[in-house]
C-alpha cells in the first residue's frame, strides 16, 4: 500500500521559503509567547486527571521509502479522550479565564470546585470541530455554560460530538471566518467570553494562553526524542499550532532547532501568500477543504508574527491525497502501528513525501539520508462516520 500511495503524490507546485531568524529567540516574541507562559501551562495541564504522553511512533517503512534516517509521528489522536491536540489549548485557556474571573486556580476549577461560582458564566467560541470539543469539555468539567458557532462545512458528526459535551451549537450560513465574526458579535451582545484560538483586533491574551497549552507537546516530544531533530513538519489553520510549537522549539533548542516546514491545504494558503508578499493575507474560500482544520482563510496575526520569522518554508497539499493517506496510516504499512490518523493528521505526511521525490526539492530543503523528521498526527477520527466511510472506500 505505501508504495502504491508513494508513486501517486506529485511533487509540490507550489512553495516558497520564510524568513528564517538565526540566534536567540527575538525580544519582540517574547512579548507573544515566553518560555514562563509555556511553563506555567505545562505545569497546570500536566496535573489534570487523565494526562499522560501521548506517543511518538516511528514511522520507519516510510523513512526507507523517502530516504530519511527517521520520521517520528506525535500521536493526538486520543489526548484526553478529544481526539486532538485542541485538548492542549482551549481547555487551558477556559480554565485561565474562570480563574481571573474567580480567584480560584485552574486546577481546582479543573477538578469542579468552582462549579457554584461559575454557573452563570458563559463560555462561547467559534470551532472547525477540534477547538470547540476542548471548549465545551472544560465548560463541562468546570460547570459553566457554553456555546459553539460553527460554519456550513462542519459535518453534523462534529456537532454532535459538541452537543453530547453540553454546548449549545449555533451554525452559522458562510465559512469559518464568518463564523468567528458572528461568534464575537453575539458574544459582546450578551456579555459571554470569547475563548478563540485565533487572534484579531483587541483580542490577543486567550489566543496566547491557547498557544502556551499547545507548547506542552514539545517538553514531552523532547523528552521521547532517541535523537535531535532536523525537520519539522507542521500543518497550519489559523496557525496557532505550528506557531506554538516553533517558538517553543526555538526556545528549548537555540540555534540547533529545526529547520521548519509550514503546511497548509491549498484550498486556504493565507500563510504562504502571506510569506510571499511578507504581509499577512487573507484569502477566500471558494471550496471547503475535507481537512476541515485547516480551512481558515484569516490566520491569527499572532501566529504570523511567530511564523514569519522562524519558518523556512511554507507549501500546500491537495485535497486528493488525504483519504489514501488516512487509509496508510490505518494499515500499518508506514510504520509505528496501525494509526488512526483523522483527515488534518495526513498534512505534514503528504509534504514530506512530495518534497522527497523531487531531487531539487530535496536540495533546497535539506533533506537526505541523516534526516530526522517530525510530524504531527494532531487529530483522530473525530467524526467517526467520516472516518469509518474513508476507511471503507479505499
Amino acid at each position: 500500500m505505501l508504495e502504491r500511495y508513494f508513486r501517486t503524490v506529485p511533487a509540490l507546485t507550489d512553495h516558497v521559503e520564510g524568513n528564517p531568524r538565526s540566534g536567540n529567540y527575538p525580544l519582540e516574541l517574547m512579548k507573544i509567547i515566553s518560555a514562563e507562559l509555556f511553563d506555567i501551562a505545562s505545569a497546570e495541564i500536566s496535573k489534570w486527571p487523565g494526562y499522560e504522553f501521548t506517543p511518538l511512533r516511528s514511522l520507519d517503512r516510510l523513512a526507507k521509502v523517502v530516504d530519511v534516517n527517521a520520521i517520528h509521528y506525535k500521536d493526538e489522536s486520543n489526548r484526553f479522550d478529544l481526539g486532538s491536540f485542541k485538548a492542549l489549548g482551549g481547555a487551558y485557556a477556559v480554565m485561565r479565564v474562570l480563574s481571573a474571573q474567580t480567584g480560584l486556580t485552574p486546577s481546582d476549577i479543573s477538578a469542579g470546585a468552582a462549579k457554584e461560582a461559575v454557573g452563570d458564566l458563559t463560555v462561547v467560541a467559534a470551532t472547525d470541530g477540534n477547538h470547540g470539543r476542548s471548549v465545551a469539555w472544560a465548560a463541562r468539567k468546570a460547570g459553566c455554560q457554553c456555546r459553539i458557532y460553527i460554519h456550513r462545512g462542519v459535518s453534523d458528526g462534529r456537532c454532535r460530538a459538541l452537543e453530547d459535551l453540553g454546548a449549545i451549537v449555533t451554525r452559522t450560513s458562510g465559512d469559518y471566518d464568518d463564523s468567528v465574526r458572528v461568534c464575537d458579535r453575539d458574544a459582546t451582545a450578551h456579555g459571554w467570553q470569547v475563548v478563540s484560538d485565533t487572534s484579531y483586533p483587541g483580542y490577543d491574551q486567550i489566543p496566547r494562553d491557547v498557544m502556551a497549552g499547545y507548547g506542552l507537546m514539545v517538553k514531552e516530544i523532547l523528552t521521547q526524542l532517541p535523537q535531535p531533530l532536523t525537520h519539522m513538519i507542521f500543518q497550519a489553520g489559523v496557525g496557532g499550532l505550528a506557531a506554538a510549537l516553533a517558538a517553543r522549539f526555538w526556545l528549548e533548542c537555540g540555534e540547533k532547532r529545526p529547520q521548519l516546514i509550514v503546511v497548509e491545504t491549498d484550498r486556504a494558503p493565507s500563510l504562504l501568500e502571506s510569506a510571499r508578499v511578507g504581509k499577512l493575507q487573507s484569502i477566500s474560500i471558494l471550496e471547503e477543504t475535507i481537512m476541515a482544520g485547516l480551512s481558515c482563510g484569516e490566520s491569527s496575526p499572532l501566529a504570523w508574527e511567530v511564523l514569519w520569522r522562524c519558518a523556512d518554508h511554507f507549501v500546500t497539499v491537495a485535497d486528493n491525497f488525504v483519504k489514501p493517506a488516512m487509509r496508510c496510516l490505518a494499515s500499518g504499512s508506514l510504520g509505528g502501528g496501525n494509526i488512526e490518523g483523522g483527515e488534518c493528521s495526513t498534512a505534514g505526511l503528504i509534504a514530506l513525501i512530495a518534497i522527497s521525490k523531487d531531487q531539487h526539492l530535496r536540495r533546497e530543503f535539506s533533506l537526505d539520508r541523516d534526516s530526522r523528521v517530525l510530524l504531527v498526527g494532531s487529530e483522530g477520527a473525530t467524526d467517526p462516520e467520516l472516518y469509518h466511510d474513508i476507511m471503507a472506500s479505499g
